[in-house]
């Protein structure tokens, strides 16, 4: 998504480039205090002893679906300003599931693998290399997968329009999403890292 303030140069060229900078910084951060550059952290996900992964995604997912549906509400964003990608439906799923492999095997998805290899782990830049070479591969295969790449073309899909509901109704619904993941995630920790004979991670009733 493009930042709606964006297109009315509310920052400008450099005050926008320097505020991304600085998101992109406390991003990286916040997933490194997270634990999510190191790979045994992520690759737990998947094992269902540690399912910070979830925790941590569907928090930010919250905050960004509600914070819009909220200034939304009040009159502060105009959705309509907010760049979003169109939908391939064909091209898209195989990517994600290439992604969700690449994953599974590497123990990092794009994002932490930065992450990892900025804290000094080989291993994330080993991920990131693997990144590199496969968009490289990509982009010399592209002719013959133009078709299929542009196969799918739904043009630009919103849950809200597609459904023919408020926003408010969509960040209701994932608030709700949220909240029974995260109850899922920690009895699903509980059985399964006992299993493992490990602890199961901590949940501060602060936290919750």
């Amino acid at each position: 998504m493009t930042l709606p303030l964006y297109p009315h140069d509310a920052f400008g060229t450099y005050g926008g480039s320097f505020l991304g900078t600085l998101i992109g910084m406390a991003f990286g951060f916040v997933l490194e205090r997270a634990g999510f550059g190191r790979a045994r952290n992520l690759a737990a996900q998947f094992y269902l002893t540690d399912t910070r992964v979830l925790k941590v995604m569907f928090s930010a997912i919250v905050t960004a679906c509600a914070g819009m549906a909220l200034l939304s509400g009040v009159g502060l964003l105009d959705l309509s300003l907010i760049t979003v990608p169109e939908t391939f439906l064909w091209p898209q799923l195989v990517g994600g599931l290439l992604l969700g492999a690449g994953f599974i095997v590497s123990g990092y998805c794009p994002g932490t693998g930065v992450v990892a290899a900025a804290s000094g782990n080989v291993d994330g830049a080993a991920a990131i290399g693997g990144v590199m070479l496969g968009s490289l591969a990509f982009g010399f295969g592209y002719g013959p997968l133009e078709r299929f790449y542009l196969s799918g073309a739904m043009g630009v899909v919103r849950i809200d329009e597609l459904l023919g509901v408020p926003m408010a109704a969509v960040a209701a619904a994932v608030v709700a999403m949220a909240v029974g993941a995260f109850l899922g995630g920690e009895k699903l920790e509980r059985i399964f890292a006992g299993k493992a004979g490990e602890p199961a991670p901590d949940s501060p009733r602060a936290s919750r």
